[in-house]
């Protein structure tokens, strides 16, 4: 028994490493659209979304990880910001698969968990992006609706898009001897 734990304990060390890297070097070369503290890196979100699948832990692990990859990225600030904000929806996301069995999550119940984390995701940036200007001159070109529709709604579709990319790898995954095992 103490050697499956071990065993599960170096796997999700190992996933964190591995999607950290994935996500740093993600934002570095994946094809990109900047705009303002607008942005949308493809793929950009996977190695967060696979790391919810695994665990908690994992999740916050890679997120934060990610975080330093848009930094090194050369990213705005703001979008750093931004990157850092995914903690509000991974966390809880990695939460509510630990508790069902995400391994075969229905096609209609993955979708409602996509449209709920990306909803979550698309406040938490639009309201980094407000308390990042808060206090500060906000641009010149700030517009209210632009912001909203660009950061807000901009990321639902973002992150309904980086959801269905990380369900063909998780089922690619799954399909490896032990990983099920590993990530419970």
């Amino acid at each position: 028994m103490q050697a499956t734990v071990r065993k599960s304990n170096v796997f999700k060390l190992t996933a964190t490493g591995l999607l950290i890297a994935i996500g740093i070097l993600i934002p570095m070369v994946a094809p990109r659209i900047v705009i303002g503290p607008a942005s949308y890196t493809l793929a950009s979100h996977v190695a967060i979304f696979i790391a919810m699948f695994i665990s908690p832990g994992v999740a916050v692990g890679v997120t934060l990880g990610t975080t330093v990859g848009f930094f090194f990225g050369g990213f705005p600030l703001v979008i750093v910001f931004r990157a850092a904000s995914h903690i509000i929806w991974a966390l809880p996301g990695a939460i509510y698969l630990s508790k069902i069995d995400k391994f075969n999550i229905s096609w209609a119940r993955l979708r409602m968990f996509s449209l709920a984390v990306a909803i979550i995701h698309g406040i938490g940036e639009f309201g980094s992006v407000i308390l990042f200007y808060f206090g500060t001159a906000f641009p010149a070109n700030f517009d209210f609706t632009w912001l909203l529709a660009f950061i807000g709604f901009g990321t639902v579709l973002h992150s309904l898009v980086d959801l269905e990319i990380a369900n063909v790898v998780r089922l690619a995954l799954q399909k490896q001897r032990h990983f099920k095992e590993l990530a419970r």
